[in-house]
């Protein structure tokens, strides 16, 4: 009787017992609360929802050009400002945890510029390039925020320095200028002198980036010969 007795309570220990001690793990686990996120890991993660914000800005902006719809051009571009400003205040964020994040300062420039904020943008723009020295999102950005201002000789130079090192945004900031030059031809207040030296020096560089284009691709297609 007492042999059934201790079966009997040995099976209802083994019921109540956790399944890791029964199976002769020991200690229970130890249940650990989540690490904290350090505050370079907080501030990338601040950047990459900015990022994503923007992305959908620049669609969003890109949409509102294209549309003949008054009303919905104008709808389209409030939410592509709501947006830049939400992520504004995202790298915002970023840039004060983490003061070193270059990308974040330069987003900080775009979304400032594409709000307006011209002045605050190239100090943004200024810290990254002073962070990381000759950044070219950065320079081409900058050159963008330029224009912003009519700081047209400083955007020139802009390109310039993009096009000895990186000839892709070169052309993006050329694009730029191109529109600049298009919107000034259609302003009352645009100085015609100043806009026909511009229009003469972009058509220049353009040629120029074609020829030395199509040299490099011949140089290219000659050395697999």
């Amino acid at each position: 009787m007492r042999i059934q007795w201790s079966m009997l309570a040995a099976c209802a220990l083994l019921v109540v017992t956790p399944a890791a001690w029964c199976n002769g793990g020991g200690q229970m686990p130890e249940i650990r609360a989540p690490r904290e996120q350090t505050p370079q890991e907080q501030a990338r993660s601040l950047y990459n929802q900015g990022v994503h914000e923007v992305k959908k800005a620049d669609k969003t902006q890109e949409s509102a050009t294209k549309t003949a719809d008054a009303s919905k051009k104008d709808k389209e571009q409030k939410k592509a400002q709501q947006l830049y400003s939400s992520a504004l205040a995202k790298f915002q964020q970023a840039t004060g945890q983490d003061p070193s994040l270059h990308e974040a300062w330069n987003y900080l420039g775009y979304t400032n510029r594409k709000l307006g904020n011209y002045d605050v943008a190239l100090t943004a723009y200024e810290r990254a390039l002073t962070l990381k020295p000759g950044y070219p999102d950065a320079l081409e950005y900058r050159g963008e925020a330029y224009l912003g201002l009519n700081r047209v000789s400083d955007a020139q130079q802009a390109y310039l320095d993009l096009f000895a090192g990186n000839r892709a945004l070169a052309d993006k900031l050329l694009t730029a200028m191109k529109g600049w030059l298009d919107a000034q031809k259609a302003s009352p207040t645009a100085t015609a002198e100043a806009v026909s030296e511009l229009d003469k020096w972009v058509q220049e560089r353009s040629a120029i980036a074609g020829q030395t284009a199509a040299l490099s691709r011949e140089g290219s297609a000659a050395s697999w010969k």
